[in-house]
């Protein structure tokens, strides 16, 4: 075979395994089992079956997983936007900052007593599987979308503690044990990290939607990869300024979730792709990184499903819990926030970092923490259409949009509302008129229910579920919010 056919066949083998990943979401949707966690599984079967496969380059997968984690994390801030973000500000800091550090201590205690793993080795662990992911979460939800502000606290706890959580780890291996010494280096450390990646974060993001307001490009095509670079130009500037570059995308992402720019509806459509492609990147190279005879260790598979049950039954919900009382909650939403904590691809990523620093046992503990997160992903995810029906959440359907009616502006349009009728709220049941008339000088200008455009009249009368286009002042944004959302 010549250079040339064996370039071919990787490109029809790398082209086969994406096309399979994306055909894989449809196969979520019956089976219940997120996309990510089958590339996971299939790729460490692939790897035990055909051992020239695995991947022995830990470095060059970290560098992967870590692009792959910047496009999720800037993603996630734009899907949060600031608006979502300040309504839950509180209990996102708290459960993505204290429920990380206290979750981690849990675990360790878990370890060291029940299994005897010294203490500097349990932290680590328990700080690798301490991170949460929603996307997990939502995708095995398929159509449906958690309303409220339960939705908002996952996507946010695990935009906060995946930085939280990579940044404490950083800081344990280089103390390379635990003393007073150690401690005091970690959390200046730690400190560090957090503090100017806020900072480049929130610069950043202003500097970046000043960027995508005032450079016109000469094709659209260009601004979602504009957006993207600029995404990791920010990681390289937090991460060099010694702070948290993973920390300073996704505050970006939420600065610039909200305001309008040229094409961002293509933009975010772009980004999301691009975050839901990553994730399963990151699982398909992760997995190809595994070594199955060490998961059928006894001291491996055993530990790590303890640990796993402890976790999901007790250590979140009694340790997040506490932190989340002051955001008062309601019952159904709580009990879902506290099961809902699903494990993804950044605890495995930094069970690499273990492998890659020959910490002691170092296999062994990658080995608990894939079982944890396996666990996580296949129990805990599978389980929840069934907690969200249990719990009776607010959720609605969010269909594909296919089709599109709109125009095209040379300038920035002022004072254009997109909004969703809510059940029970003041607009549900209301005419065009009555509405209009609560906004002033506003105006209904489109209305689409059940995916069908709905001629807009005085007379016509609004339903729950119905999109709505209002043309108004931009200063009406909460007036408006107030008439088209359920009161609490």
């Amino acid at each position: 075979m010549s250079d040339t056919e064996r370039y071919a066949l990787a490109v029809l083998l790398c082209s086969a395994a994406a096309l399979v990943a994306v055909l894989s979401n449809r196969l979520t949707e019956r089976i219940r089992v997120p996309a990510a966690l089958l590339m996971f599984v299939g790729a460490a079967v692939v790897a035990g079956l055909v051992p020239t496969l695995k991947i022995s380059d830990l470095v060059g997968v970290q560098h992967v997983v870590t692009i792959a984690l910047v496009l999720i994390l800037f993603d996630g801030g734009m899907h949060i936007g600031w608006r979502r973000f300040r309504a839950a500000a509180a209990p996102i800091a708290s459960v993505g900052v204290l429920g990380t550090f206290l979750t981690a201590a849990a675990c360790a205690v878990l370890l060291h007593v029940a299994f005897g793993v010294d203490w500097y080795l349990a932290l680590l662990v328990a700080t690798a599987v301490a991170p949460t992911d929603p996307a997990v979460v939502f995708s095995v939800l398929g159509q449906r979308e958690i309303r409220g502000r339960s939705g908002t606290i996952l996507e946010g706890e695990s935009g906060g503690n995946d930085p939280v959580g990579i940044a404490l780890m950083a800081g344990l291996l280089a103390a390379a044990g635990l003393s007073w010494m150690a401690v005091r280096q970690v959390a200046a450390e730690f400190l560090l990290q957090m503090t100017v990646g806020l900072a480049v974060g929130i610069v950043g993001g202003w500097a970046l939607l000043w960027f995508m307001r005032r450079f016109p490009l000469p094709s659209e095509a260009l601004y979602p990869l504009r957006t993207v670079f600029c995404a990791l130009a920010l990681y390289g500037v937090g991460t060099l300024a010694q702070g948290s570059g993973f920390l300073a995308v996704f505050v970006a992402g939420i600065a610039i979730g909200d305001p309008g720019a040229p094409y961002k509806r293509e933009i975010e459509r772009f980004h999301s792709a691009l975050a839901s492609m990553g994730e399963i990147v990151a699982f398909l190279v992760l997995g190809l990184t595994v070594d199955l005879p060490v998961l059928a260790r006894a001291d491996v598979w055993v530990p790590g499903l303890v640990l796993a049950i402890a976790l999901a039954l007790v250590i979140r919900p009694v340790l997040v819990g506490a932190c989340l009382l002051p955001a008062r909650l309601r019952s159904n939403e709580l009990a879902f926030v506290l099961f809902a904590g699903l494990k993804g691809a950044v605890p495995i990523l930094l069970g690499e970092l273990l492998r890659t620093a020959h910490v002691p046992q170092a296999e062994r503990l990658f080995g608990i923490i894939v079982v944890v997160v396996v666990f996580s992903v296949l129990v805990q995810g599978g389980l929840v259409p069934a907690a969200v029906s249990l719990l009776r959440l607010p959720t609605r359907l969010v269909h594909p949009e296919p089709w599109a009616v709109g125009v095209r502006l040379r300038a920035q349009p002022e004072g254009v509302h997109r909004l969703l009728v809510e059940p029970g709220a003041p607009a549900d049941g209301a005419t065009v008129a009555d509405v209009a008339g609560q906004v002033g000088d506003g105006w209904i200008s489109i209305v689409v229910r059940d995916r069908v455009l709905v001629v807009v009249r005085d007379d016509t009368r609004l339903q729950a579920g119905d999109e709505v286009v209002v043309l108004a002042d931009r200063t009406q944004q909460d007036s408006l919010a107030s008439i088209f959302a359920s009161p609490r």
